[in-house]
């Protein structure tokens, strides 16, 4: 993706798993400073922001919640961007009738409200060609065990893709989402039923393996280059045919 040379790149959740396989790919693509943003690992962070710096990027750790106006004004301070990426995600697990209004309006804001805080805040100052993806997970369209409230939070984030597509589409912005299968990352260390979910990933993948981060990257990064230049407002689905089957 050589299209990431000398560009900006912000990253929310971006020191850990699919977001920190993001980031390092548009590092590798030549991209002269990625921003981070992470809510509270200060480790892996750090462990981050080396890998970056050691392929040769500017690296800016951001932390706290995205769903904060002063994060979203401090991940702006950092603009322009040439790609904007929200990938943070957070959520409670539980059945419907388990749930709160409180982890309703944790999750709804930090997953699908903070990708509109974001374009309100980056997107004035981005220039023509850039972009901004979304990523969201299958539970957005399918009902998954406990997963009402990041389902939910991930077809609202769906739904905004649309809509900011249309309406940056005169400044030139493209903005689009990906949609993941299951993949092993620490994410799924919040999912009781996380032996069964990652069992049937691998034995019902058409594809024959679970979601690597990389796969998922690699799809973003298409989404933020040249050749996706008439893609606007589609969710891509990065799930090795998971979902095709019945």
């Amino acid at each position: 993706m050589s299209t990431s040379r000398g560009r900006s790149v912000l990253v929310t959740g971006g020191t850990r798993g699919i977001g920190r396989a993001i980031a390092l790919r548009f590092a590798q693509a030549g991209a002269t400073r990625v921003v981070i943003g992470y809510l509270r690992n200060d480790d892996a962070a750090e462990e981050a922001a080396n890998e970056l710096r050691a392929a040769g990027t500017d690296a800016v750790l951001v932390r706290g919640n995205v769903a904060s106006e002063r994060v979203v004004d401090e991940f702006a301070s950092h603009g322009p961007f040439d790609a904007v990426i929200h990938n943070a995600a957070t959520g409670v697990i539980r059945a419907a009738l388990d749930t709160e209004d409180k982890h309703w309006d944790w999750t709804l804001n930090a997953n699908a409200r903070a990708l509109l805080s974001l374009a309100r805040a980056c997107a004035p100052d981005m220039p023509a060609g850039s972009a901004i993806v979304g990523v969201s997970s299958l539970g957005s369209v399918r009902v998954l065990q406990n997963y009402v409230l990041v389902g939910t939070s991930k077809a609202a984030l769906e739904s905004v893709v649309r809509y900011l597509a249309v309406e940056l589409a005169p400044r030139d912005i493209r903005v689009n989402a990906v949609s993941a299968g299951v993949v092993e990352t620490g994410a799924l260390e919040h999912f009781p039923n996380k032996e069964e979910m990652l069992e049937s990933g691998r034995t019902r993948t058409p594809a024959g393996r679970l979601v690597e981060p990389e796969d998922v990257a690699a799809a973003v990064a298409f989404l933020c280059s040249a050749d996706a230049a008439m893609v606007r407002g589609h969710t891509l689905v990065v799930d090795g045919g998971f979902s095709l089957l019945a």
